[in-house]
């Protein structure tokens, strides 16, 4: 059924078929069968990882549902978690159209979106409307016109307006869309970011009688020094986990294909084996912290080598633009067959 949805949604421009399904959805949602479209009742794989109960080991990253606007038709899929965002303190349209680009050929994506949403209170009203019975993550960033030198007090307002609303907050500093950003995952400014974030999250832990993990999102362009560099700050500032990997600026694996010299990050199976490659690398600096793999998951298998690098937990994103709703109960169920067959296995 969805490859002959495919077939007519990507006649259209990749931006306007993102807002066709997602109406979709919510439509299926409210007729009771969106269930249906993901292959049935939701996996039952549990996992308790960073204090907090997933249902089943398979997500949706973030930036495929900016402003939670669709989240319980998303849930409804059989996702255990799902990952809300980037949102931003101020609302803001982001980059100039068109940004989103598909590359078949490679099962790939190119956007860049930069960070256009409604603005976090939008979100955090939604999010509290929300049925959704997963653990739904929010992904928090900077505002495009905040120079990257106050970058800090951006996350610090999305901080703790979603603090009480999420069940895990992410603090993206990997997204290739945002000018200046990516500087923040190295050295000193690494370090002063997240040692003011946990310091707060702690506090608002604290205060609240709950407390809420704090992840952080990378990218997959770094050297193995350079992750290992990352690696050490995550557990000198005591993070709860960390997302591997966002988009790559790397156009090695579709050079010469359409679109490919398109500004933005790649996602999709090109990315597949570079974040898997820093999945290995955060693994064997950090034995104990919760890694959640995303990038190029377009399959069961794919899940499956993801928690074979290291991974706890997947996120999907790209691959289910391709597979369609049937990739999530795929994935889930070959990370639960995995799981029982024994750790030699995952």
């Amino acid at each position: 059924m969805y490859a002959l949805a495919r077939s007519l949604l990507f006649r259209l421009d990749p931006e306007t078929a993102h807002g066709v399904t997602l109406t979709a959805l919510d439509m299926a949602n409210r007729l009771g069968v969106a269930t249906h479209l993901g292959g049935g009742k939701r996996v039952d794989d549990p996992v308790e990882l960073m204090g907090l109960h997933f249902p089943n080991r398979v997500g949706l990253a973030a930036g495929l549902d900016k402003n939670a606007d669709h989240l319980d038709a998303l849930g409804a899929l059989g996702f255990g978690f799902v990952e809300v965002g980037t949102v931003t303190p101020r609302s803001q349209d982001g980059n100039p159209r068109p940004r989103l680009f598909r590359l078949p050929e490679r099962r790939a994506i190119i956007n860049r979106m930069g960070f256009n949403n409604a603005g976090v209170d939008h979100l955090v009203a939604r999010v509290k409307e929300s049925r959704y019975d997963g653990v739904i993550g929010i992904n928090i960033g900077k505002n495009l016109t905040t120079p990257v030198e106050q970058a800090v007090d951006d996350y610090l307002i999305g901080l703790r307006k979603v603090h009480a609303h999420a069940h895990y907050i992410t603090v993206n500093i990997s997204s290739p869309n945002t000018p200046g950003l990516r500087n923040l995952q190295f050295g000193e400014h690494l370090d002063r970011l997240l040692g003011t974030l946990r310091e707060e999250a702690s506090r608002l832990d604290r205060s609240s009688g709950r407390g809420v993990p704090l992840t952080v999102k990378i990218a997959p362009d770094m050297s193995n020094e350079e992750v290992a560099l990352v690696a050490r700050s995550l557990q000198a500032n005591a993070i709860d986990g960390v997302i591997a990997t966002n988009t790559t600026v790397s156009r090695e694996a579709v050079a010469g294909l359409p679109h490919a010299d398109e500004q933005g990050g790649l996602s999709g199976a090109p990315v597949f084996e570079s974040s898997n490659r820093v999945i290995r690398e955060l693994r064997r600096h950090l034995p104990n912290m919760p890694i959640i793999g995303v990038g190029g998951i377009g399959s069961g298998e794919d899940a499956v080598a993801k928690v074979q690098a290291g991974a706890d937990l997947v996120q999907l994103y790209s691959g289910f633009i391709y597979r369609g709703p049937e990739l999530v109960g795929e994935c889930a169920r070959a990370l639960q067959a995995a799981a029982q067959a024994g750790p030699q296995v995952v």
